[in-house]
């Protein structure tokens, strides 16, 4: 395990370089990002295994997340708490090299397009996704997920479903797009997951009326947090306040009881797209959930309760028998349960380079720590 500590700051994101197999990018805050600056970090690891910092930039608000430029070696992408993207090149000092303001409140995730290297987008608390190009000033795109109307259904739905007497519904953010990713099979999907409880897959390339298809994910809380499998496309995985992680498959979105235009009548765990859950992945919300780019059926998680996990998707066990994952017992689907962080963990990420299972993780108690999650 190796360990770099950002005195002063928080970490909320980190990525590793897609070009390079030792370098990685952490965005981090002042005062647990509530006020005060953020810091864009540019560390390495060197020959001795020791994390080394190569650049820094200091910005004048909390940095929420992070995104290399996949056509672009020295290019990294920041989402700012005062709405705004800043690109950065790391080969230079101090100044971003483009900023990217349309949104009115805190961009709180960042993507950028690995098919079509020459787009990234962008989620805020303001309600909605935007798409970019790194060339132009303007957005291309502006992408709003399902009109807010349909918590007025959900809140008293799930309050009977829930069954918890301190069940509170649909929180004050449900405006609020927690993050957006574009699918690293397509193009033109794009997923995010919001405030309201639902995730919505966008396809950008059919009109307004008919790009949008919303499910609910997480028992009328907050969804935190999804990512598209890298091996299996239809495949999503989500996270969200009610300490679960969720598997879904999208193409049986349309034939579900919670998707599109129609009252839900079922929880998530009862919804035909949902193939696989962990009902108590953590012991709090889950802030990040990330497939791993070297196998189809794991994925790792960090949590509010200050530790990763690594998990096997037991539903894809193959033709003849499948499983659901169990997480409290190590022998159905936990694989490793990191606990070295102090604080609240909201950045992972896998490295592509080397022997798989190398991952990094960074939280609200500064640390950046590289460990193994497969052992």
């Amino acid at each position: 395990m190796l360990r770099y500590h950002m005195q002063g700051f928080s970490g909320y994101g980190v990525q590793y370089s897609p070009f390079f197999d030792n370098k990685l990018a952490v965005a981090a805050g002042s005062n647990f990002g509530l006020v005060g600056n953020g810091k864009l970090y540019i560390l390495e690891i060197n020959r001795d295994g020791k994390i080394e910092e190569r650049n820094s930039f200091l910005t004048q608000d909390c940095l929420f997340d992070i995104a290399w430029n996949e056509s672009h070696e020295n290019q990294v992408l920041v989402a700012q708490g005062d709405g705004t993207l800043r690109l950065f090149d790391t080969s230079l000092k101090e100044y971003p090299i483009a900023i990217f303001k349309e949104h009115e409140r805190e961009v709180f995730s960042c993507d950028w397009n690995l098919v079509n290297r020459q787009t990234f987008l962008s989620s805020s608390w303001d309600g909605s996704i935007k798409i970019w190009s790194p060339l132009r000033n303007q957005s291309l795109m502006s992408l709003t997920p399902r009109p807010l109307e349909i918590t007025k259904m959900v809140d008293p739905l799930n309050a009977i479903l829930s069954n918890k007497k301190n069940f509170t519904g649909i929180s004050k953010n449900k405006n609020c797009v927690y993050q957006a990713q574009f699918s690293p099979h397509d193009q033109n999907l794009v997923i995010s997951c919001s405030g309201n409880s639902y995730a919505s897959l966008f396809d950008i390339r059919l009109p307004p009326s008919k790009s949008q298809t919303n499910f609910l994910v997480h028992s009328g809380l907050e969804a935190l947090t999804c990512d598209f499998n890298k091996y299996r496309p239809y495949v999503i995985a989500t996270g969200g306040v009610d300490n679960a992680v969720r598997i879904w498959d999208i193409r049986m979105l349309k034939t579900s009881g919670s998707a599109t235009t129609s009252r839900p009548t079922h929880t998530p765990s009862h919804n035909a797209a949902c193939i696989n859950e962990i009902p108590n992945a953590h012991g709090l919300a889950i802030r990040k959930v990330t497939w791993s780019p070297h196998h189809s059926n794991i994925l790792m998680s960090a949590s509010y309760d200050m530790t990763c996990r690594v998990w096997k998707d037991l539903s894809n066990n193959g033709i003849k028998e499948t499983y659901k994952t169990n997480s409290t017992d190590t022998g159905k689907g936990c694989l490793f349960n990191f606990t070295q962080h102090s604080e609240f963990v909201f950045g992972i990420d896998w490295s592509l380079w080397g022997k798989p299972g190398y991952v990094a993780s960074t939280a609200w108690d500064g640390n950046l720590f590289v460990w193994n999650g497969l052992g």
